[in-house]
């Protein structure tokens, strides 16, 4: 049973919205259901919003807490005025005082992409995307010399998921080779990584997670053994010791925190510093 009921409200997506209140609901230690209610953008929808909000709270006799990030001063005032819920306003809290501070206006501007389709920022990530898609799992050779990030790491160690998150997140061109058995057998790093060294970044992760993961896709299989994993895990950190690799375990690592980390060692041409996709 969840303590409370928590609404993301946005006239956009309601990413923003929703990031920002899962980090504050984050401090405290409750069950909540979590609502996203995007696309907010006229009065009419507000009041819908509104009296979903509200019949929430005749239900659960609690207050729902409500984020917000609104533009329209007319949509964001039926908040105020009729909603049942803690409504925590983002622009009000952040953007109007900075108004004040900066004595500029901002630009009020609805939804976080709007027209961004049409910037270079906007196309730049689409095609970083693509490359990191392209790259996955050391399907291609071509063009490893573009990358920005390229992370090694034995097969399951959360390579693609990182990997994704910096494409999406930043921009960031990023490919994935899996170290196999093969190369630990030759004793040396892939042939086609060894150039790239300054680009190259590990995951690594402990053998008895590994082997959880490995068997929910192959249940009591070689690759998916104990022995077998600890076997691989160990080669790999061992190599990426000889090579001067930076590395890190993502057993108990959020994607974020790994990606966090991979930005502050290798400080990438697009990624955080910049100002591209801070």
């Amino acid at each position: 049973m969840h303590n409370r009921t928590v609404y993301f409200v946005s006239d956009g997506t309601g990413i923003t919205a929703e990031a920002f209140g899962n980090a504050i609901m984050a401090q405290f230690d409750l069950s909540v259901r979590k609502l996203r209610l995007p696309f907010i953008d006229t009065v009419d929808k507000a009041h819908q919003a509104v009296r979903q909000i509200n019949h929430t709270f005749e239900l659960e006799k609690r207050k729902p807490i409500v984020f917000t990030t609104l533009v329209n001063p007319d949509i964001q005032a039926t908040f105020v005025e009729h909603c049942k819920g803690m409504v925590m306003d983002m622009f009000g809290t952040f953007v109007h005082p900075l108004e004040e501070e900066l004595g500029a206006k901002s630009h009020h501007r609805v939804g976080r992409f709007t027209d961004i389709s049409k910037s270079k920022e906007y196309s730049d990530r689409m095609e970083a995307i693509n490359y990191t898609l392209a790259h996955d799992d050391g399907q291609s050779n071509t063009d490893l010399s573009s990358a920005d990030v390229i992370l090694i790491g034995v097969s399951r160690s959360g390579k693609t998921p990182t990997s994704l998150y910096l494409a999406m997140q930043y921009g960031l061109k990023v490919a994935n080779y899996p170290l196999i058995p093969e190369d630990f057998d030759r004793n040396q790093m892939p042939p086609a990584l060894v150039p790239l060294k300054k680009k190259l970044f590990g995951l690594t992760i402990q053998p008895e997670r590994l082997s959880e993961i490995r068997n929910e896709r192959r249940p009591g299989s070689r690759y998916a053994s104990l022995a077998n994993c600890r076997m691989e895990v160990a080669e790999a950190e061992a190599m990426m010791r000889r090579h001067g690799i930076n590395w890190l375990s993502t057993t108990t690592k959020s994607i974020e925190e790994i990606s966090t980390t991979i930005l502050q060692v290798l400080k990438p041409q697009n990624g955080i510093g910049t100002g591209r996709y801070a």
